[in-house]
């Protein structure tokens, strides 16, 4: 498949280091974006998770950043940093443990190898972008609990996800009620299913998750954390742990993951069943995380049926659940203008054949939603949940594995057409009125035109941008059979009225009278232009 072979090629960048997480020793060079790891000899009796603090000041250019540490158990202890500029750093340990405290050093970052593109920020309102500058189109999908399946099932994962169009993946840190494989290890010590002592954690589990994290950095997608989750059912208890553990249990993860540069943090994934927890208790888990985590990864979390207040300023983008809000543009858009932020409509509904009408979307259905959320402005997630005919009950959405829908395929096809629009983002071009046109004004339009079959469009563009005799070249996109047919001649726009310029000469595009047809149109540069 095509990311398997561009990863191959070394198209995508592998890990900075030379190791099973992803991470360089501090004796060489880190990439800049890279994870450079210290790892110090400190205290091992009595409780090291609670009774000692360590962090380090990193310095360059009279700029200090302030990282966490973290324990990684048997006397072990790590402190891991992103550079994000080139050039040499310096650092000094701070610590209640004088083993650990004082602890000095330097090292050079480098420029980022092919494919390592920074971590991904906000980008123009709506919008996402990697730090160096790179459009970052999302196409993510769904499996909650991959981590948790046994080390193939895991390996399996990986290899599919290689192979797909997603680059980014939601994944959730806690295991589902119905995860139990032999030789399971969980993120904290003790004994399931309620055995726990929750204030220690378990290294094992985290090294696991550190190596996930790293791997699917390789591949270049991006790992969407979900830190809570309603799916335990009291079955180990770690939805309902008291505020103090929950409140270091989010320290603990910030520390040990959020250097590496694919990472964003999802406070929950259905927030709003978790009735033990309240409102306040997820504005603090926001600003917990938000001051633990130097690099200021991407923040949001995710609904069921009543919406955060995704206006509050820790927020950096809106993630939703719901399961007609992307079955036209009109709709999708207006989430936008609510919170003006980045929309992800991280769930609306799932391909498969499962029991619960959330589980039973056609992949014409799930592809449909990607397009229109685009139309929209806004970006939309993927997942299936098709029934294992196997008996193992290996479901993409709840453990990975292998895909077995149809939607994949075209869902790489949507991500190219993606990657050839323009580089600020897809913006609504009229959104008072049923036109399903993104693009930038007065230079490119993507239209969809979602369940209807036409056979023809009559060349009109909304005005804004506009002037009598530009000229435009049409390609007609066949979403679903995958095929971009140019349209044979140029179309010399004329005003036609208050709100429109359409084709001087008053002529249609041909279309076939399918559904899930798309256009492309494209400014023909004038001469002053070249």
């Amino acid at each position: 498949m095509m990311f398997l072979a561009a990863l191959a090629a070394g198209a995508i960048a592998a890990p900075a280091a030379d190791n099973q997480y992803g991470v360089a020793p501090a004796a060489g060079p880190v990439e800049r974006w890279g994870t450079l790891e210290l790892s110090f000899t400190g205290p091992a009796t009595g409780n090291p998770f609670t009774d000692v603090e360590l962090s380090a000041v990193f310095r360059q250019d009279g700029r200090e950043l302030l990282v966490p540490g973290f324990y990684d158990g048997d006397g072990v202890y790590k402190i891991r940093f992103m550079p994000d500029t080139v050039g040499a750093w310096r650092y000094a340990t701070r610590s209640n443990a004088p083993a650990l405290h004082g602890k000095r050093g330097e090292f050079t970052a480098v420029q980022p190898a092919p494919g390592n593109h920074g971590p991904v920020t906000v980008r123009n309102t709506f919008h996402f972008g990697y730090a160096d500058g790179t459009p970052f189109w999302q196409v993510g999908t769904t499996s909650y609990a991959w981590t948790h399946q046994s080390p193939a099932l895991q390996e399996q994962t990986l290899k599919t996800l290689a192979g797909a169009p997603f680059n980014k993946i939601r994944m959730a840190i806690f295991p589902n009620n119905d995860d139990q494989v032999a030789g399971q290890h969980f993120p904290f010590a003790g004994k399931p299913p309620h055995g726990w002592d929750f204030g220690r954690f378990d290294p094992v589990f985290f090294r696991n998750l550190d190596q996930r994290v790293a791997q699917l950095r390789a591949l270049g997608i991006e790992a969407d954390l979900i830190l809570f989750h309603p799916y335990d059912k009291g079955r180990w208890g770690f939805d309902r742990m008291p505020a103090a553990v929950d409140d270091r249990y989010l320290r603990y993860v910030v520390a040990r993951l959020s250097a590496y540069r694919n990472v964003w943090w999802s406070m929950a994934n259905e927030y709003d069943f978790l009735t033990e927890k309240k409102t306040d208790d997820w504005d603090r888990y926001f600003r917990i995380v938000q001051a633990a985590d130097p690099y200021n990864h991407l923040r949001s979390i995710h609904n069921a049926f009543r919406f955060y207040d995704h206006n509050k300023p820790w927020v950096t983008h809106v993630s939703i659940q719901h399961g007609a809000a992307t079955e036209d543009p009109e709709r999708a858009v207006l989430l936008r203008d609510v919170y003006n932020k980045p929309v992800v409509f991280d769930e609306v509904k799932y391909e498969g054949n499962w029991t619960k009408r959330w589980g039973q979307l056609t992949p014409e259905e799930m592809v449909l939603r990607f397009w229109n959320g685009a139309v929209a402005g806004t970006y939309v997630g993927h997942s299936e949940i098709y029934t294992d005919t196997s008996g193992k009950g290996e479901i993409w959405l709840g453990k990975g594995g292998v895909l077995r829908g149809q939607s994949a395929p075209r869902l790489a096809f949507f991500r190219k057409i993606l990657a050839a629009s323009p580089a600020e983002g897809l913006e609504p071009i009229d959104k008072w009125q049923d036109y399903p046109f993104a693009g930038k004004h007065g230079e490119y339009y993507l239209g969809y035109f979602n369940h209807a079959q036409p056979t023809s469009w009559p060349f009109a563009l909304f005005k804004t941008g506009l002037k009598d005799g530009m000229r435009f070249r049409v390609e007609v996109i066949d979403t679903w059979n995958m095929t971009v047919t140019p349209v044979a001649g140029v179309f010399e726009i004329k005003k036609r009225d208050d709100y429109t310029f359409a084709d001087r000469d008053g002529r249609s595009v041909a279309l076939p009278g399918r559904p899930y047809m798309a256009l492309r149109i494209v400014r023909v540069p004038e001469e002053s232009d070249k």
